[in-house]
Order: C-alpha cells, then sequence, then structure tokens
C-alpha cells in the first residue's frame, strides 16, 4: 500500500534544520560588527587550551658601523602578550510549537537577526572597554579619570586637557583634539595607515558641523551603502571615523560622558575559539525547540601607546 506524499522534507521542516539557523545568524553577526572589524583578529579556532601567547618583539635600533670593528649585536629579552579565553556567551530561547504553527515565518528572521545583532554588540563592547587600559592604566572602577599612576583619557575639545570623571570636564569632539590625538599617536611612532575613529551618535552629530570633516569626501561612491554595512561616516585627516552605539561610558561621570577611541588596529585582538555557533533541540517536556547561538572568544591589548582616548558629552 502506498503511503502518498506527505513527506517530511527539508521545506516542511526548514524551522528546524540547524545549518539554516547558523547561516543567517552569522550573516546577522558581521553586519553588525563594528569594532571587531577594525582590530586585529586571530583564529584560536580548534585549539586547546584556554591562553593564546603572542610574541611580542622589542625594536631593535640600527647601530653605525665603523672600519675595523665588529658589528653591535642586539639582544633584547622579547616578552609575550596573553590573551585569555574566557568569554563565552550565548542566546537562547525556547520556541514552543504553538509559536511554531501559528506565527509568521518573519519570527524566525527577527531572532536570527537579533542573536546576531546581541553577539556582535557584546565582543564590540568588550573590544571598545579594553580603550579604560590605555597609556599603562588599569582598568577599574573609576575608568578614564586621572590618577597619579597615569592618564587614562584627554577632553575631546582640545585633546591635551586631561579628562576628570569626578568633575566631568569632557568637551565636545574638536579640530584640535582630534589633531592632538593624531600627534600622540604619530610620537609613540605607530603606522599612518589602518587608523581609525570610532565615536559615539552625539560626537557623530558635532563632526557634522566641522568643516574639517564636511570638507572630506565621505565613504565610498555617491550611492554607496558603506556606512549601512560597517559603520563608516568619513574621513578626517586620513582617518576613517566610524559611530556606533557601543562607544564606551566613562565610569564615575556624573554626567555619564562617552568615550571616541582613536586607535590603529594592532591596539587590540580579538582570538576566537570558537566562532558564533547555532543549534537546535527540540524539547518534549515543553512541547518547544530550544535554540541557542553562542560563541567563545577572548580580548586584549596589544599595543599599549596605539590608542588614545578622548571624552566627550553623551
Amino acid at each position: 500500500m502506498a503511503l502518498g506524499t506527505d513527506h517530511v522534507t527539508k521545506t516542511t521542516a526548514d524551522k528546524f534544520i540547524p545549518e539554516i539557523w547558523s547561516d543567517e545568524i552569522i550573516a546577522a553577526y558581521k553586519k553588525n560588527l563594528v569594532a571587531a572589524n577594525l582590530f586585529s583578529k586571530m583564529s584560536f579556532k580548534g585549539k586547546k587550551g584556554d591562553t593564546l601567547h603572542i610574541p611580542k618583539p622589542t625594536r631593535g635600533d640600527a647601530a653605525q658601523k665603523t672600519a675595523s670593528s665588529q658589528v653591535t649585536l642586539i639582544a633584547a629579552t622579547e616578552t609575550e602578550v596573553q590573551v585569555l579565553i574566557n568569554k563565552h556567551y550565548e542566546y537562547s530561547r525556547l520556541i514552543e510549537d504553538i509559536v511554531e504553527v501559528q506565527a509568521l515565518s518573519s519570527l524566525r528572521r527577527f531572532y536570527t537577526d537579533d542573536a546576531g545583532y546581541a553577539l556582535a554588540k557584546r565582543v564590540d563592547v568588550d573590544l571598545i572597554q579594553l580603550g579604560r587600559g590605555v597609556n599603562g592604566a588599569t582598568i577599574g572602577t573609576n575608568d578614564y579619570a586621572t590618577s597619579a599612576a597615569s592618564t587614562n583619557a584627554f577632553i575631546g575639545s582640545t585633546g591635551a586637557t586631561v579628562y576628570n570623571s569626578s568633575t566631568s570636564n569632557a568637551a565636545a569632539l574638536g579640530d584640535s583634539g582630534i589633531r592632538r590625538s593624531i600627534q600622540r599617536l604619530d610620537d609613540q611612532d605607530v603606522p599612518m595607515t589602518d587608523r581609525f575613529l570610532i565615536v559615539p551618535p552625539s560626537s557623530r552629530n558635532t563632526l557634522m558641523s566641522l568643516a574639517r570633516f564636511t570638507e572630506q569626501s565621505f565613504t565610498g561612491e555617491v550611492g554607496s551603502a558603506n556606512t549601512i554595512r560597517n559603520g563608516q561616516i568619513g574621513d578626517v585627516y586620513g582617518v576613517k571615523v566610524f559611530v556606533t552605539t557601543n562607544a564606551d561610558t566613562a565610569a564615575g561621570s556624573s554626567g555619564t560622558d562617552r568615550i571616541c577611541l582613536l586607535a590603529h588596529k594592532d591596539a587590540f585582538v580579538l582570538a576566537e575559539q570558537m566562532g558564533v555557533r547555532s543549534q537546535t533541540q527540540y524539547k518534549q517536556e515543553y512541547l518547544g525547540t530550544l535554540f541557542t547561538s553562542d560563541m567563545l572568544y577572548g580580548v586584549a591589548e596589544l599595543r599599549d601607546g596605539s590608542a588614545v582616548a578622548l571624552a566627550v558629552p553623551a
């Protein structure tokens, strides 16, 4: 006796095939990344262990060679940067069968976009918050404030006045502040290529009134969608400018000031041990499908003098 043609196919079981979820979430994750696309990225996938060791050799100086003398040997004790793989984040939803039956297919599209955005935001925040430790500072409870040991940030208007979170002397991002910060990177012999400026939305509003910024050509050609794809809104003095709501908040500030970060891509590093992974499992006790997307990674500062933090009003 023939069974008929009512088979369970890939089409009818679409929402229970994890690869579909995975592909959509990875696409959403990549689309929403800003900082992770700018800083250095290293793959730790498939490797065992909880720490990535990155050699950090010391630059050597050339020595003058004089007649009848031996060459000058360079014998530096090299160091390393350790990246702890200690950040495991997940996004989970239990979709009951009644929802699966009655809801529009757009519900799954929302969940995949939302999962990708949530994971991308977490990675960007962890990277950007490394700015709390630039200039030899230690990340603490009152980040970006002035201490006897170091200066964590400067005010956005001049780039020269030290920021003090207790008095909230943050000032709107200005042309002088950008130029002085660029000089700080120059003074540290930071390569001029691969520099960028990450700003909060409030500073984008400020930049639009700066002649030096509006005189620059915007990203790409006319009709380009780059701003939508990667957050880039233009460039100033050869430095690409990116806007993100994930720009850091100055801890300890009574006015909740925000932080602009001028940096080189080698200032920080993202090490991925497990990229975005998506899984589904039917839970009969709940008559629903458990959907989880997660990733495992670590972040660390690579070159301390390759980033400058500027405090601006929220």
